[in-house]
């Protein structure tokens, strides 16, 4: 089994993976953590030193190497979906669900969040909701891809496991 949780930064990917994987009793692997350990580097310094470019080819190369491991629930980063053919490889190669989450829910976790987030730095209110708005028409041709979807907050880990099992 290998699932790919994927949707907006601050939709609850790690939060839910954690849980779901303890459920499954399969490992649970945090995309962004897994390319920090990596480059030894955090996601701002990459993006600051190296571009968002870069990033996203140290992305894909984590991506590439996830999709090889069994048993495991991945939250991949909220732009993973997006760049190259990212969405397709994880069909491909595992069970993808969407977590979808209002923009405006997704702002007040944002701006809450104790991570630093390259993308959404010094933005007010207002503008994080616009960005967020404007960043998930361009996303959401690649969210919706996605072989399962959940509105959150509406989620149970039973649901989950039953859309898995299908």
């Amino acid at each position: 089994m290998r699932v790919y949780l994927i949707g907006y930064m601050g939709s609850g990917k790690s939060t839910l993976g954690r849980r779901l994987a303890k459920h499954l009793g399969v490992q649970f692997v945090d995309m962004d953590h897994y390319i920090e350990e990596r480059n030894c580097k955090t996601i701002p310094q990459i993006f600051e030193e190296e571009g968002e470019a870069e990033f996203r080819k140290k992305e894909r190369k984590a991506l590439e190497e996830l999709s090889e491991f069994t048993d495991i629930v991945i939250a991949t980063g909220g732009g993973a979906p997006c760049f190259f053919d990212n969405i397709d490889l994880m069909n491909s190669t595992g069970k993808t669900i969407y977590l979808n989450i209002d923009p405006t829910i997704l702002a007040d976790r944002l701006l809450h969040s104790k991570t630093e987030r390259p993308l959404i730095k010094g933005k007010s209110r207002d503008e994080l909701v616009a960005f967020i708005d404007d960043t998930l028409k361009k996303r959401n041709e690649f969210y919706m891809q996605a072989k399962y979807q959940i509105t959150i907050p509406d989620v149970e880990l039973a649901s989950v496991e039953e859309q898995l099992k299908a």
